[in-house]
């Protein structure tokens, strides 16, 4: 007998990339930073440690001050939330749970259409151009919320900063919420359009680009009235959302901007060396704002490639779905890591093409 709610008995969950202990693999499939955290990071942290007998404040205040500080805007305006993840919940379930329809791209990241299901949300899939790209046209006809990963992910293209604004000024009446986790390798973030459009949220993470995927820190910015409503629905599911540890870490994060400045150029020099290497090799790759490419081969199927680099120690993410069927997504990690996934690959596509 199933004592699970009938609400949630249509739901897929989001599958998350392996994490596999079976053996020593370079780590490729779930764009996690291959650096360490900063010392100032590990500093903080070690300070926090010995207070973790005592609930941390659940505004989280130095961080939201310091967020607010980074990202010029007031503190009122900054809710700090258990990852990115989090944050799309509360808009998810807070805001979108209305009579709108919801839209966002039928490829992007599968959180959405999981946290639509699950909240019983109206919503559209709206099919990317053949090129991969998003038609604002698509997303500015009014009466609809919108939710847009830019750049988006699996594919790692960038949305225009001009198309962003278009979106918001064609119905200001309708949330749009912008998804950034990727923004610091490539895009520009919409954090400076919060002045003109109370219609706008922007989300971020430290996960990516401030090596703290394990501490699972997070956080929205929009307007102040939109932010309490945020705060309302938190405090109504869980308060103490964040550990005092991992406040204190993404606070060293944000401050050591040396480091951060350094790891962003690692990943970008990185990204194009090997961007340069697949497409010697014959690969399709997609143009990348992100810390990982896209990209497929004509001699070989994807789930093949996935399979060929797993078994010689290279964790890739394949996605099996109509749409990416052919394509893999290849986190980028250090130089070294890559240049050796890249004469691997040179070999097995090779290979393929004497069979």
């Amino acid at each position: 007998m199933s004592f699970l709610n009938n609400r949630y008995s249509h739901v897929k969950p989001y599958v998350p990339g392996e994490q596999p202990d079976d053996r020593e693999y370079i780590k490729l499939n779930t764009n996690e930073s291959p650096y360490e955290p900063s010392e100032m990071a590990r500093k903080y942290a070690e300070e926090e440690i010995a207070k973790s007998r005592l609930y941390q404040d659940p505004e989280n205040p130095l961080l939201a001050e310091k967020v607010a500080g980074y990202y010029h805007v007031n503190k009122n305006q900054v809710i700090i939330t258990n990852g990115s993840d989090e944050a799309l919940y509360l808009i998810f379930t807070g805001f979108f749970t209305g009579e709108k329809t919801l839209l966002f791209p039928n490829i992007t990241y599968g959180f959405y259409k999981v946290y639509a299901d699950f909240c019983g949300i109206r919503y559209h899939e709206v099919p990317l151009r053949d090129d991969f790209t998003v038609n604002i046209g698509d997303y500015t006809k009014g009466n609809a919320n919108v939710i847009i990963a830019n750049p988006n992910a699996p594919t790692g293209i960038c949305l225009e900063f001009s198309e962003i604004e278009k979106m918001l000024k064609a119905d200001k009446n309708s949330l749009v919420v912008i998804d950034e986790a990727y923004v610091d390798f490539g895009g520009t973030s919409s954090i400076e359009l919060l002045g003109d459009y109370d219609n706008l949220i922007v989300v971020q993470t430290f996960s990516k680009s401030r090596q703290l995927a394990g501490a699972r820190v997070g956080f929205a910015i929009s307007s102040e009235k939109n932010i309490r409503d945020l705060k309302r629905i938190k405090y109504s599911i869980n308060p103490y959302n964040v550990s005092r540890v991992s406040e204190a870490m993404a606070r060293g994060a944000l401050e050591d901007k040396e480091y951060f400045d350094k790891m962003i150029q690692n990943i970008k020099e990185t990204r194009t060396l090997f961007t340069s290497s697949l497409r010697k090799t014959g690969f399709f790759v997609l143009d990348s704002s992100t810390n990982f490419v896209f990209t497929r081969h004509a001699d070989i199927k994807g789930k093949a490639l996935y399979a060929l680099l797993r078994d010689r120690g290279f964790l890739v993410r394949h996605f099996d779905t109509e749409l990416l069927i052919d394509f893999i997504r290849i986190s980028i990690g250090k130089r070294e890591d890559m240049m050796q996934l890249a004469d691997e690959i040179a070999g097995i596509v090779k290979e393929a093409g004497r069979i």
